[in-house]
């Protein structure tokens, strides 16, 4: 029986390359689509998963992270004052005006904080000391911006909304959804040149427990305080974050349709290459039957035919897809591909070419013995 299968798999060897090359395709696609799909939602909320908060206090009804709204400021005195609450700061989330070398100028997503080593924001630090942003125009660039503002180097200066500011430090990691260069500066620094829309003003707070604190007592006290605002755990807030940028841009639709039709050109594919494998060679399957064999061996040989190729398809296109993995973030894309989803593809691979095999299948269980002996 074994034999037989690979008998009538490899006969035709281009055929058999035609069907492991359908499957690689199949898989590749569905890597790429959905490593780019995680790729961007780990930047829609890449911010929230490093900083080191409990709670985010926003705005009322605030959509996700980059889309603020400002509130007083002094409302963080409220929040530390409450039971529960290790320390809570304010953090100005907003987007300035940056002067480039040739005169052009370009968005940037500033962070800006009191303490960001306090924070763990931003996590991934190349050169500079985060202290020092407290004493002066200082602001630290993330290493992406590169592609969007030109090569800058630590003690380049920049005009930020009009304002002198000199570059300390280099960070990494630190990427936004709409691919915005993000920056990092001190707050009273952030409000100063934020003009008359953050005077006085904030984006979010973040608030950080005291140990075995009950998260969601803590939580309802400062809703109760803040009855304008909303509060989310840090989970909550990057999930909300992610769904926006789903739901509102479509990706999730174009993501899913895509990985869809990579199945379904794999089927196609495999299916027509076994059913044109199993045709030719009738005559043999007609003999299984004749020396005894019943329609479970028939399906055990179609079965393991479609597994070969799809193990060999599946190496086929998952070794491209990680070696990809350098180019796209040279050209500033994450292409992530976690374990998990490596052993839901196989898996899903085996199962759509055996369920591809299903069509040969019904052709040769109808097969008479007596094929064998006609001329």
């Amino acid at each position: 029986m074994t034999d037989l299968a690979l008998k009538t798999l490899l006969h035709d060897r281009l055929r058999f390359a035609i069907t492991v090359a359908g499957v690689a395709f199949a898989v590749m696609l569905v890597f790429v689509q959905v490593g780019l799909f995680l790729g961007l939602m780990d930047n829609a909320s890449v911010i929230i998963s490093h900083v080191d908060a409990d709670l985010w206090v926003t705005s009322k009804n605030t959509p996700n992270i980059d889309f603020p709204h400002p509130f007083p400021d002094g409302l963080v005195q409220r929040v530390r004052s409450v039971p529960g609450v290790a320390r809570a700061d304010n953090l100005i989330m907003s987007y300035y005006n940056v002067t480039l070398p040739n005169g052009s100028q370009e968005s940037t997503e500033i962070y800006a904080l009191e303490d960001h080593q306090r924070w763990n924001v931003p996590w991934l630090v190349l050169e500079g000391n985060l202290g020092d942003l407290r004493r002066g125009s200082y602001m630290f660039l993330d290493q992406s911006a590169v592609k969007r503002m030109g090569a800058f180097r630590v003690g380049d200066y920049r005009e930020v909304n009009n304002t002198r500011i000199e570059i300390i430090g280099r960070t990494a990691d630190a990427l936004s959804f709409a691919t915005t260069p993000v920056g990092f500066m001190d707050f009273d620094l952030a409000q100063r040149i934020g003009g008359t829309l953050l005077a006085g003003q904030t984006n979010y707070m973040l608030v950080k427990l005291e140990p075995g604190a009950d998260v969601e007592r803590v939580r309802a006290e400062i809703q109760r305080r803040l009855p304008y605002n909303d509060v989310h755990t840090g989970p909550e807030w990057a999930a909300q974050s992610r769904k926006y940028w789903i739901v509102s841009t479509g990706l999730g639709l174009n993501a899913g349709l895509t990985v869809f039709l990579g199945c379904l050109v794999g089927l196609v594919v495999v299916a027509q290459t076994l059913y044109t494998a199993t045709m030719e060679h009738l005559k043999e399957f007609g003999t299984v039957k004749a020396i005894g064999g019943g329609n479970r061996d028939i399906y055990l040989i179609l079965a393991k035919q479609a597994s070969i190729a799809a193990v060999v398809g599946f190496v086929a296109g998952v070794l491209p897809s990680f070696a990809l993995r350098p180019a796209m973030a040279g050209a500033g894309l994450k292409l992530i591909i976690p374990f998990p989803l490596v052993v839901l593809v196989f898996v899903g691979t085996i199962v759509l070419c055996l369920g591809a095999s299903m069509v040969s299948f019904r052709k040769v269980a109808g097969i008479d013995p007596a094929l064998v002996f006609r001329t």
